[in-house]
């Protein structure tokens, strides 16, 4: 990865004078910053960064920069890297399962916040660290809608099973805590309205007063259309609390998509157009565009000619393929590209600066990406 000391005041700056054949990924640290500050002036508690949805260094030391102290991990890897770059930051290991040399090494590392959905990981949890100082938050799931995919078909207890790990964890010595995930990219407020009511219902159940409520990530960021009012969640949030809660927990959220997506660009290359139209791209979906088909959901874009000049031609759906022999790496929608579109174009999406560098491969060559810092992503 090739991080250029360079600031760009654009990517249609940098593409137009370097015209590259390979992948760009622009990154405009102002956005970034500004993001990170309108969630810690409107969350009503504490802002964690999910660190999975994008460990750039960069991007960590710009969330520190902006006044975030403290991060949601869930390896051991992503605790290192937080502890290389931030070695006084809060971390929170709220990955529910981790095996017993992962525990171990949290807990050496300083992290002193866990989460469990069941009792053979927590009993698994307290064989190995000692509850002094100690938070366990039980994690637990409803079959909410409102969210592009549900977290809760791999992660979550049942209520009923949550109120009694609540018990659990309280008898136990533990501070406790309850944390739930209503999905990514979640456009729906109400979801956390049924989470936080149910919540509520657990502790009370459980005879348990928390010390914490985790609302979890999915809070949505802009994929294509008017941005997201993340302040009408927070309201709601911060009301549905003081509603349902004799005694209100201290809260805390873990945003990853909705903080660091809209603070990034990517630039893909035309490498071909078919004779049936097909447009052939220089990255997929082994590559930065491999969250297309999980989410389905379309993207802006724009395309530009190697010149810098926005193609404005009628748009056409037409089928775009990635660059492997793999027949699968094609986007899941057809694309509306502009009808005077020409091979060596590229094609720049909007809100990628979640889940692109984690999870891009090498498969068949490619992957080779470069990161850009510019001042603006338009």
């Amino acid at each position: 990865m090739n991080i250029q000391a360079q600031i760009w005041n654009s990517p249609r700056e940098f593409l137009a004078a370097r015209q590259p054949d390979h992948p760009v990924h622009f990154f405009a640290p102002s956005i970034l910053q500004a993001q990170a500050a309108r969630f810690q002036r409107g969350f009503g508690g504490l802002v964690t960064f999910a660190v999975k949805s994008n460990p750039y260094p960069i991007v960590i030391s710009n969330l520190l920069a902006a006044g975030i102290t403290a991060f949601d991990v869930a390896s051991p890897n992503e605790i290192r890297l937080i502890r290389e770059l931030a070695p006084d930051a809060v971390m929170h290991y709220n990955n529910p399962v981790r095996s017993r040399s992962e525990i171990r090494f949290a807990y050496k590392m300083g992290v002193r916040s866990f989460s469990v959905d069941g009792l053979r990981e927590f009993t698994k949890l307290a064989e190995i660290v000692p509850p002094s100082g100690v938070e366990i938050s039980v994690r637990f799931k409803l079959p909410v809608s409102g969210a592009i995919y549900d977290f809760g078909s791999k992660f979550g207890a049942t209520p009923a099973q949550a109120a009694t790990l609540l018990q659990q964890v309280a008898a136990a010595g533990y501070i406790p805590s309850i944390t739930f995930h209503p999905g990514t990219q979640c456009e729906d407020p109400s979801a956390w309205h049924t989470y936080i009511t149910q919540a509520a219902k657990i502790a009370k159940k459980a005879q348990v007063t928390l010390k914490r409520l985790n609302v979890g990530g999915g809070f949505p960021c802009k994929m294509d259309g008017d941005a997201p009012d993340l302040e009408a969640f927070f309201a709601l949030i911060t009301n549905t609390v003081t509603a349902n809660f004799d005694s209100p927990p201290a809260l805390i959220c873990e945003p990853g998509r909705a903080m660091v997506a809209e603070s990034f660009a990517h630039a893909v290359r035309i490498k071909g157009i078919s004779d049936h139209g097909a447009v052939f791209l220089n990255d997929g979906i082994y590559g930065g565009l491999s969250e297309f088909p999980v989410l389905a959901v379309d993207r802006e874009f724009a395309v530009y000619s190697p010149q810098g000049v926005k193609r404005s031609g009628t748009p056409h759906p037409r089928t775009v393929f990635g660059p492997t022999c793999d027949s699968l790496d094609v986007l899941p929608n057809p694309m509306p590209i502009p009808s005077d579109t020409e091979e060596d174009d590229y094609i720049l999406f909007q809100s990628m600066g979640a889940y692109v560098k984690g999870v891009t491969t090498d498969f068949n060559g490619y992957g080779q990406m470069e990161t850009v810092t510019t001042l603006a992503l338009i």
